[in-house]
């Protein structure tokens, strides 16, 4: 079961040294990916291709490009490149993130020891401008009963740090075209339908974040979004209308609190300040 590929998506926007990163830390993984799925969400720039070009030279058996003729988004980039995927085994990566050398091995281990499992996440160690400078943890619950119970509120995963079985993806359709929740919707689809998934206890994953990530994020599309997708599965019957009105008036004070309030509300039920 070593064998496992990569799946990742770039768009023009992104910044080339976060990507060399990233790449970096996935080809020095210990057990090394038998292909890594780049996704080029539309069309490139001169610096990001450079990066490219350099790991095709370097890798030329590893790195595999799909290449997209216009940018359509995170979920439907990631379902064109795993639709070339050769391997059972998937992990995720974000292009501007940094995988710890052992993840990907931890992660199949967890599969090998429980075959049942459709879904491998971990924690992740959130910093900013260099891994030297962690400032918070974003904690996800670990067993499969904590994440049924935390899916009726809050995606129940960092995405960038999952390991899944491509069937499984499969089997329920993929990601679906969403804005920034398609992580969130793929997520709880999986976990309503019954497949078992947990969450390794320890971060193998450094996360990059900013001070104005927080701002980014308060914005309305995103918070009604989110609304969006749970009320469909509240209407499916999978989470109460307790559990609804704990996400209609998380994502109001998300959008219209003080970023201040947001950022001691999300570091006090999330996050562990390192």
């Amino acid at each position: 079961m070593k064998n496992y590929s990569v799946l990742m998506s770039v768009y023009e926007k992104e910044n080339p040294d976060y990507l060399d990163q990233s790449l970096k830390s996935m080809v020095n993984q210990t057990i090394t990916p038998n292909e890594i799925v780049l996704v080029e969400d539309g069309p490139l720039n001169n610096a990001l291709n450079s990066v490219i070009e350099k790991y095709q030279r370097n890798y030329p058996s590893l790195l595999v490009l799909v290449k997209l003729p216009v940018n359509k988004g995170l979920g439907y980039a990631l379902n064109q490149g795993l639709n070339v995927v050769r391997n059972e085994l998937v992990a995720r990566m974000d292009s501007d993130d940094i995988s710890f050398p052992e993840r990907c091995e931890k992660q199949i281990k967890a599969f090998e020891k429980n075959p049942q499992l459709s879904i491998v996440g971990t924690q992740i160690d959130e910093f900013i401008e260099s891994t030297d400078n962690i400032v918070s943890s974003r904690i996800v619950p670990s067993s499969y009963k904590e994440i049924q119970r935390f899916s009726k509120r809050r995606s129940p995963f960092n995405h960038p740090t999952v390991m899944f079985r491509k069937s499984a993806v499969e089997a329920v359709g993929g990601y679906k075209a969403f804005g920034r929740k398609e992580d969130l919707d793929l997520f709880i689809r999986m976990i309503n339908e019954g497949f078992k998934a947990i969450n390794l206890k320890k971060s193998y994953l450094f996360y990059r974040t900013s001070p104005d990530n927080l701002q980014r994020r308060k914005n309305w599309v995103n918070c009604k979004e989110y609304i969006q997708i749970m009320y469909g599965f509240h209407k499916k019957g999978w989470n109460n209308v307790g559990d609804m009105i704990y996400v209609v008036a998380g994502q109001c004070v998300m959008y219209f609190a003080p970023a201040k309030i947001v950022d001691i509300l999300s570091n006090k039920l999330l996050r562990e300040r390192k």
